[in-house]
């Protein structure tokens, strides 16, 4: 797995793009959403240093292939390695948000979707009404 900076745009990208792959269908809407909600000026991450992320973790993904070929989407040490990058507080906030309304677009969270997510507030000792009081508009 490729490293980036602990708690670069990068890193924090990778965990959007992580749970995008999670259930194996990158739903388009998904993808747009990153443009409405703004998620590429909330990281501080450019359009085409996001897609390069999704890419270079695609390429991950496919070196983690087993000798049969499959890949393993949700695997509990790459996500607590991957959560692990994001250490600041304030930036899991964020990414906890971004994720939550990324996740949504397509109308339906999955059950790795939610796995994940799940994971991730625990992981980083948050809780949706840490996220409503930060960023209820």
């Amino acid at each position: 797995m490729k490293k980036y900076s602990p708690n670069s745009p990068e890193a924090m990208a990778r965990l959007l793009v992580m749970l995008i792959m999670s259930d194996g269908n990158v739903d388009p809407r998904e993808i747009d959403s990153l443009e409405t909600l703004n998620i590429y000026d909330a990281l501080d991450i450019s359009r085409t240093g996001f897609i390069e992320v999704l890419h270079q973790y695609c390429n991950d993904l496919s070196d983690e292939a087993d000798e049969a070929g499959q890949i393993h989407l949700v695997d509990r040490e790459r996500i607590d390695d991957l959560l692990e990058t994001v250490t600041e507080p304030k930036k899991q906030l964020l990414v906890a948000t971004l994720a939550l309304d990324m996740t949504k677009a397509d109308r339906s969270l999955s059950e790795p979707e939610l796995a994940i997510y799940t994971h991730m507030l625990e992981r980083w000792h948050l809780t949706l009404d840490d996220i409503e009081s930060a960023y209820a508009r």
